[in-house]
């Protein structure tokens, strides 16, 4: 029995030990092929750097105001009997837009002004006859009186048919009315809104410390979210006197031409302030910056000499953003005209990565379209 048991001692001291020596035979193989691997490299794509002009601006955000604008409504009450434009026509000063029934005014205004003429020669005889003493005072008074009363309603009448003739107060594009023929409105009643369009406002907010950066007459650019890519250039028209003291905020107004009407009121609007030009900039595509909460770096690629061949290497710098456009940034950080840096390809980089340059045709248009 005790020679059985050393039996099977042995034999599982050997299986044991054959299971143990081969794992520990892999890791050794595995350990000697991770050693003997090249060093992998890291594709990437790369700029070389060149000094350039860089347009400093300081950005505000407002909405988009008309010249001038207005809702047109009616002083009178009463029933519309014309209406004298198009929706969504041009309309010039003075313009007929609505008419209400006035026929009543008219009448009366008619009655006025037939009783006018025999109550002026009654004046004028009267006073005449008073030179010659031919009659009292009191009747020349009665007279005169009667003969102003009558211009005095004559006008009275004329001012309220002229307020029944809603025309337009300035030249503009009218929109879509919210009345009809034969409808009864009551004072105040929203008509349509008229707008000169032909040149446009934007009031917009700036910090109190961009003051001294701004005057009237300095060069904007407007952008709207219908035409992204398109500048409206302007300039500033008027600064409020007055900074809000609750935010320490400055309103700005600036006026934009619209002679090809794309601008409408309402529209948000991004507003760029144009501030002198900066020369021998270094400006880099915003894609060859890691931003991170610990700081912006980039990637700049040095060649070295290792075992007789050239290589490249990246070494990781931190840099300051200045100021950000669209798609580049200005920046200051010890790098120089010249310098090779990375623009893609960083996810995969560390400080000394081995790198290889390839060619970007991501943003290279093709030759020829596609047929679909």
């Amino acid at each position: 029995m005790k020679k059985w048991t050393l039996v099977m001692l042995i034999i599982a001291t050997l299986a044991f030990g054959s299971v143990i020596g081969f794992n520990l035979f892999v890791k050794g193989k595995i350990a000697d092929a991770i050693a003997n691997m090249p060093e992998p490299v890291a594709p990437v794509t790369a700029i070389t750097i060149a000094a350039s002009t860089w347009q400093s601006t300081i950005n505000a955000i407002g909405f988009v105001e008309p010249n001038q604008g207005v809702t047109i409504s009616n002083e009178l009450a009463g029933v519309v009997s014309a209406i004298k434009f198009e929706n969504g026509s041009r309309v010039e000063t003075g313009q007929k837009l609505i008419e209400l029934d006035s026929k009543v005014e008219k009448a009366n205004l008619r009655s006025k002004q037939v009783q006018l003429p025999a109550a002026e020669a009654d004046f004028k005889r009267l006073t005449k006859l008073y030179k010659q003493n031919s009659v009292s005072k009191q009747d020349l008074d009665n007279s005169e009186s009667k003969y102003l009363a009558l211009v005095a309603d004559s006008e009275s009448l004329s001012a309220t048919i002229e307020r029944r003739e809603i025309s337009a107060p300035f030249a503009g594009l009218v929109g879509i009315r919210n009345v009809n023929l034969g409808e009864y409105l009551q004072t105040g009643s929203e008509i349509v809104r008229l707008e000169d369009i032909s040149t446009m406002k934007i009031r917009f907010t700036i910090p109190q410390t961009q003051l001294p950066h701004i005057a009237t007459g300095q060069a904007v650019h407007v952008y709207v979210d219908a035409y992204p890519t398109e500048p409206f250039e302007g300039i500033i028209s008027a600064i409020e006197p007055a900074v809000f003291y609750q935010s320490g905020l400055i309103q700005v107004q600036a006026q934009i031409p619209n002679t090809d009407s794309k601008l409408r009121s309402g529209m948000f609007a991004k507003v760029d302030i144009l501030l002198p030009e900066l020369v021998e900039q270094i400006v880099l595509p915003q894609t060859a910056i890691s931003f991170t909460l610990y700081g912006n770096s980039v990637y700049v690629i040095e060649e070295q000499t290792e075992e007789g061949e050239q290589v490249k290497r990246v070494k990781q710098i931190n840099v300051n953003v200045v100021e950000r456009g669209i798609n580049d940034a200005l920046i200051t950080g010890e790098i120089k005209p010249g310098d090779m840096i990375v623009t893609s390809g960083q996810v995969r980089l560390s400080n000394n990565s081995k790198i290889s340059v390839s060619e970007d045709k991501a943003l290279t248009p093709p030759a020829t379209l596609p047929q679909l």
